[in-house]
């Protein structure tokens, strides 16, 4: 949405927060140019999609947007603008949330609706692309990119983190979200196999309880850290892990951490999720590997393995891959989107903007 928003203005609208004082909006500009919207909605507010559904209508009043593209994160947001009538309608599906713990039974029905609504199509990956292809003509795959500019700081010495200083090497290293898309019987076998090797774990606990977490002297859960941070603490890591439980939440799911780890100059060593084992496996960028046994064998081989052929085979791959070449793409699917839709009801692509909201239930890879 960043790159969007340097051709257009974005309205990138977040979850409501609940409080004490009245209902308002508040719109800030953020320093990519996206305005982020919060609602902010009374304790004791009878019907939360009603009245957020209200304040979208109230914004679109305030902000004078006549001609708008609704970009939908989550099926989860539809009743919010089911009365609104954009230019077009585009369904960014980033991942199977009907498959995610806490997913609401009604999820599928709002879905349903949405790929009614939708006159395009996103899947963040080949294997949600397979997923949904046939429930709208017009599907589009669109797997994790990679700032590489960012992650490849990770690759010079940098100063150690406080809380990562003190921690031996080597060191095997995740971030991203701990839920029950984690495998953490995988990781307390790892642990246990090889006490000398520092496991360290960044990212908020979401969805599991805390008591359900392995604990160990070598595992190190270091809390959530910023995007700003992650190349800070990956230039500290020798093997970067994606020890991904494979079950229904985990199907079709395409990490976008395994570019940026790629862009760090990391080994990586993951389980046999799909859209890690093609392309990534075939190209020889990841070690792939499901029991704790073969899991430490593989992190035995990333950390013996040469730093410089590794590099220049992620080198090769990550020159084709970029957020921007991704916008590009989308950008000009959009674009066709509205000149179809134009023939129907004629009005100028070039003035419409595009209003997005966050996903419900996903919260990274």
């Amino acid at each position: 949405m960043s790159r969007c928003a340097r051709e257009r203005r974005v309205y990138f609208i977040e979850e409501p927060i609940v409080h004490d004082g009245p209902d308002r909006l508040e719109v800030t500009l953020s320093t990519e140019g996206v305005r982020v919207v919060v609602p902010y909605l009374r304790h004791g507010t009878p019907d939360i999609e009603s009245a957020q559904a209200a304040m979208l209508r109230a914004l679109l009043d305030r902000e004078g947007i006549q001609r708008y593209v609704l970009w939908y994160y989550t099926p989860m947001a539809v009743p919010l603008a089911r009365d609104l009538r954009p230019l077009a309608t585009v369904y960014d599906c980033m991942d199977e949330l009907r498959a995610f713990k806490g997913a609401p039974k009604f999820l599928v029905d709002r879905e349903r609706e949405l790929f009614s609504r939708a006159d395009l199509v996103f899947t963040g990956g080949h294997s949600l692309y397979e997923r949904k292809k046939d429930r709208h003509p017009h599907v589009h795959a669109f797997p994790s990119s990679v700032d590489v500019s960012h992650f490849v700081k990770a690759r010079a010495a940098q100063e150690d983190p406080a809380d990562q200083q003190p921690l031996s090497r080597p060191r095997l290293g995740f971030y991203g979200v701990i839920d029950e898309r984690m495998d953490l019987e995988l990781l307390a076998d790892v642990a246990a196999a090889r006490p000398h090797w520092s496991i360290v774990l960044l990212g908020p606990v979401v969805k599991i309880e805390l008591d359900s977490l392995p604990r160990a002297p070598n595992i190190h859960y270091l809390g959530s850290k910023s995007y700003g941070d992650l190349p800070q603490y990956a230039s500290g890591w020798d093997v970067a892990l994606m020890p991904f439980a494979r079950n229904e939440s985990t199907e079709c799911i395409s990490p976008t951490k395994t570019p940026e780890y790629l862009a760090a100059g990391l080994p990586v060593v993951s389980t046999s999720i799909r859209d890690v084992v093609r392309p990534y496996q075939a190209l020889g960028l990841v070690h792939i590997a499901d029991s704790a046994t073969d899991f430490v064998a593989a992190c035995e081989a990333a950390l013996s393995e040469p730093e410089g052929e590794r590099r220049a085979r992620a080198d090769d791959f990550l020159s084709q891959q970029s957020w921007d070449k991704t916008w590009r793409e989308m950008s000009a699917l959009v674009a066709r989107t509205l000149e179809r839709q134009a023939s129907v009801r004629p009005v100028p692509a070039r003035d419409s903007e595009y209003a997005t909201r966050k996903d419900d239930f996903a919260t990274g890879e």
